[in-house]
């Protein structure tokens, strides 16, 4: 019998959280059914003082009822080494403030458990981890300098452009030989972002679907293919995609093997990976979602999953 744990979620506030479809929110959910005490905060409550991390937490109930669906009690600020894990859940865009909050978690990690590990998050953008792995994607190219993505273009014909460190789905394009936006999309992505972007070469399966896998320690555990709206190229179902019930192909399996070694050296607990048409694209390492559908299609509880391997850590 595991003892009840302290347990705190790092997260954008839950009362914004669509619950139908919130992977942290199944965790809370498994979490609390297991008798581990929940507590709640949001980022900008932390702080650093004297080699201490606190945080303004509040206890916090979840029922899986739409309208209804958590009570907090009273804030109190709490040193976050008193937790027994910590779920760094927060939306990305994955920067400075972001990667500032994992230098916070990074120093009480990991007598207090941070699910994902927080110097290895900081470490492997997911657009860029991914890259270590450059035979199982699709060509790809990252930089700001206009001259070479005009070089990639004109050799690929057909491009995607994305931020590197976007999420979501938000601002991703797609570019055709003939595109005469490129221009214009140079000047707006050159004023909203400073760092380099990702082009793709665009993989005309995406019409069947983008398919999220789920690892859970370096394994994989379950899988929902993500189908676009028609009038849309993304497929992430923040951006209108719907998620079909699916199985691994051989390819997909063999793309787990090889990198869930890695994913487990780095503590990497909770994984989704992105996979079009056999070709690995991302490796989401910060906040990955889809548990909650894949349970709803496929019955794979991945949440208690998850917590298995945390409360065997634990031990």
């Amino acid at each position: 019998m595991v003892k009840p744990l302290k347990v705190a979620f790092q997260m954008d506030h839950i009362e914004s959280i669509n619950i139908a479809g919130d992977s942290t929110f199944a965790l809370m959910l498994e979490a609390q059914n297991r008798g581990h005490q929940l507590y709640h905060y949001v980022v900008e409550s932390m702080a650093q003082e004297d080699g201490e991390i606190f945080a303004s937490l509040e206890p916090v109930i979840v029922k899986d009822e739409v309208g209804d669906h958590y009570e907090l009690g009273e804030a109190i600020r709490t040193n976050l080494a008193e937790m027994d894990v910590i779920h760094m859940r927060q939306d990305p865009p994955f920067d400075m403030g972001y990667i500032s909050a994992t230098h916070l978690l990074e120093r009480i990690h990991p007598k207090t458990l941070v699910v994902n590990d927080p110097a290895e998050v900081r470490n492997a953008p997911e657009k860029i981890f991914v890259t270590e792995y450059p035979d199982l994607m699709p060509p790809t190219l990252i930089t700001r300098f206009e001259s070479e993505l005009r070089r990639f273009k004109e050799k690929y014909g057909d491009i995607v452009m994305k931020p590197l460190y976007g999420n979501g789905g938000a601002a991703v394009f797609r570019l055709r030989q003939e595109d005469q936006n490129f221009g214009s999309l140079m000047g707006l992505f050159g004023e909203i972002f400073r760092e380099p972007w990702v082009a793709q070469q665009f993989l005309p399966d995406v019409k069947d679907g983008d398919k999220r896998i789920i690892l859970v320690d370096g394994e994989p555990v379950g899988a929902i293919n993500r189908i676009p709206a028609a009038d849309d190229l993304r497929s992430n179902m923040v951006q209108g995609g719907q998620a079909q019930k699916t199985e691994l192909t051989e390819r997909e399996i063999e793309i787990c093997a090889r990198i869930g070694p890695a994913l487990k050296e780095r503590g990497f607990i909770f994984v989704g990976i992105d996979v079009i048409g056999g070709y690995l694209t991302e490796i989401n390492v910060t906040s990955p979602t889809g548990i909650r559908a894949i349970q709803r299609l496929d019955g794979i509880d991945i949440a208690a999953i998850i917590w298995d391997k945390i409360e065997a850590k634990k031990q």
